[in-house]
Order: structure tokens, then sequence, then C-alpha cells
């Protein structure tokens, strides 16, 4: 039986979405280059999580795969769209295309975790599977989602598979920090570079993917991901605006802390079942010392540098960014993610990185 990963647990996501909003431009260039039969071997498709960028990702490999790019009586396409009832999207979804393989994150059997990175072995499998014969004579296709997080043997494999491409294979990579990748990688692929939605497309994906929300919970959550629907979404599943609200609530007194409440948060988010709440919390608070940031360079928050998510984010914002310099706060979020990734990779307890978390704020707020 195959390792379950995240993409298995996702009832709705880019394998089920037909519509791109906002990413014309990088449809563009895929189309152009497909056109001129001058198809690259690999593609870098970068950008900030939840923009879209798997969602480009399998249209670019559903359209390959249908081999659209030689057009038709009317000439070549003008859009990577496919209709959810043809039958390679449909086979796709199913998981049922033998041409196609998406690599990510997968659980570790033995500690029924998932691992944090991607290992040697699935890089070393899909090198068997590009040796493969195409199961219907056309191309063979692989997406490896959050390619980033390739330990340095997946890396290095990776590597050789892309100095010696097979004949007829594409090679997706999404992106979130390409600076982590070896450059060497980055060097032999086209670079799709997706930028953050402006709010109107922001909203205008949230309402496709989740119309059940309200709207003003919608812009809520548009606001405070930035430019990202997918975050918005994982976060509105977890009650991300109330959570964003009980954080603000619990910095509000900066540098005072009450540490009963945050170890009372800490042995929440440890809970078996509470991983994914967990990962949303270090998602509010690296958004929130972003946002901090961007007001202390814009002047502050006060003149109009910060559209509130919730209210009195604003003059909480102009308090502290008042009080701290830009740096202070940049050193912070990279100090927080830092922990976070950390913590992942060796499995370290949750409610510790809590702890870490507000002390570090407490300790930032306090210069």
């Amino acid at each position: 039986m195959a390792a379950e990963t995240e993409h298995d647990a996702q009832a709705r996501g880019p394998i089920a979405t037909a519509a791109l909003i906002g990413h014309d431009g990088a449809e563009r260039a895929f189309l152009d280059t497909s056109a001129a039969q001058r198809m690259p071997h690999a593609w870098l498709i970068s950008g900030p999580r939840g923009i879209g960028k798997m969602t480009l990702a399998y249209r670019m490999a559903r359209f390959q795969l249908s081999e659209a790019g030689g057009g038709g009586l009317f000439g070549p396409p003008d859009t990577l769209f496919m209709d959810p009832d043809d039958a390679i999207f449909r086979r796709i979804l199913a998981g049922g295309h033998g041409d196609l393989r998406v690599i990510e994150r997968v659980v570790n059997e033995r500690t029924k975790k998932l691992r944090g990175d991607i290992i040697v072995d699935q890089i070393r499998g899909l090198s068997r599977f590009y040796t493969m014969t195409s199961a219907e004579g056309g191309w063979r296709i692989a997406i490896i989602d959050g390619a980033e997080e390739m330990n340095p043997n997946a890396a290095n494999a990776l590597l050789k598979l892309l100095e010696e491409p097979p004949e007829n294979s594409l090679l997706l990579l999404v992106c979130h920090a390409p600076g982590r990748l070896l450059p060497t990688i980055r060097s032999r692929c086209r670079h799709l570079v997706l930028r953050p939605l402006g709010e109107d497309d922001a909203m205008a994906v949230l309402e496709q993917q989740a119309p059940e929300l309200e709207v003003d919970e919608r812009l809520g959550l548009v606001r405070l991901t930035e430019g990202s629907p997918g975050r918005a979404m994982a976060m509105a599943e977890e009650g991300g605006l109330e959570a964003y609200g009980e954080l603000l609530g619990m910095v509000r007194g900066l540098p005072d802390v009450d540490f009963a409440a945050v170890h009372a948060l800490g042995d929440k988010l440890n809970r078996a079942n509470n991983e994914s709440a967990y990962r949303v919390w270090v998602d509010l608070v690296r958004l929130w010392l972003s946002r901090l940031a961007r007001g202390s360079a814009g002047g502050g928050a006060g003149d109009g540098a910060m559209s509130e998510a919730v209210a009195g984010e604003s003059e909480l914002a102009q308090r502290l960014t008042g009080a701290v310099g830009l740096d202070h706060w940049v050193e912070l979020w990279e100090k927080i993610g830092g922990l976070a990734m950390r913590a992942e990779r060796v499995n370290l307890d949750r409610k510790q990185v809590v702890i870490s978390a507000f002390m570090a704020l407490q300790s930032t707020a306090r210069q």
C-alpha cells in the first residue's frame, strides 16, 4: 500500500480546480513555449504559499498530456483551461493517469508522522518512472510539490536526473522558497515567478472555492494572508480570523506576557489531533510579524500602511512599531520561522515552540 501524503487528505485543492485566477502571464509563457516547440525539460514555479502554483502545475500537466500544444484548425490554444468533464482531467483527479507522478512529503511508516523532508528514495523512484515507456505513447510528467523540502541526498539525485533528462519528459518543480534549492538545480529550469494576488482576485478565488464564507470573513482572510487564497482557506477551516484575534489579544500587552495563557495555548496545540491548528498558529504569528515589519517600513500602521484584518490591528501595530525598529521585527520573523522549521524536522514539542516564540516576542518588545 502506498504511503499516505498531504495530497491524499485534500478534499478540495489544486488537482480539482479548473480555473486559475491572476496568473495569465505565467500561462502565456508556457503556451508560447509550447507553440514554439521549445519545451524545456524542467520548469521551476515559485512564489508564496497558497497563490495557485500547484493549480498552475496541474494545468500545465493536463495540457501537455493532452498534447494540445500542436493546435488545430484555429491554431494553438490561448489558455491552459481543460473542462473538468474531459477524460484526462477526470483520470488525473482519480489518480489514474499512468504518465503523471506527484512527489511530496509522505507519512513515515515507522513514526506515523509526516516527514519533514522529501527523501532520496522518492526521487530515485521518479528516475525509474522516467525510464519506463510512456503508458500512452506521449509525455511522462512529474510534479514535485515543495521542492525546497528535498533533503541533500534527494536534491543531488534530482540534479543527476536534470543533467540527463529523458526524451519527452517534463518536470515541474513547485517551490515556496527557491533560494533553498541548489543553484545547479535552479539553473537547469525555466523559472516562472508567481506573485501574490491582488485583493479583488483573491476575493474571487475565495468566492469560488469557499462560497459558504461570509463576505466580511473572506475579506478579513484575504487581507490577513496578503493575496494567498490557499492559506486563507486553510485558516478558515481552523477558525483563522478568530485565532488571529486571540493572538493579538495575547500580544496586546507586550512587553508584558501572560505566561499562564501561553502555557494553556501550548497544551492545546500540543494535543495529538491539533497538528493542523498548530501549523495555522505558526503561520499566523509569522504573518502578523511580517505585517508589523511592513508597517514599520511604511512609516507606521497609523498612516494607511495596513489594511486591518481584524478590528484594532492597526492601533496595536502603530504602538509596537513605534517603539521597536524594523530590523528587530524582521529578525524576529526569521527567528520564529527558523524555530518552527527546526521543530518540525526533529519533532520537537509544540508547546516548547509556543513558549519560545512568546519569550522571543517579549525580548524584542523590550528593546
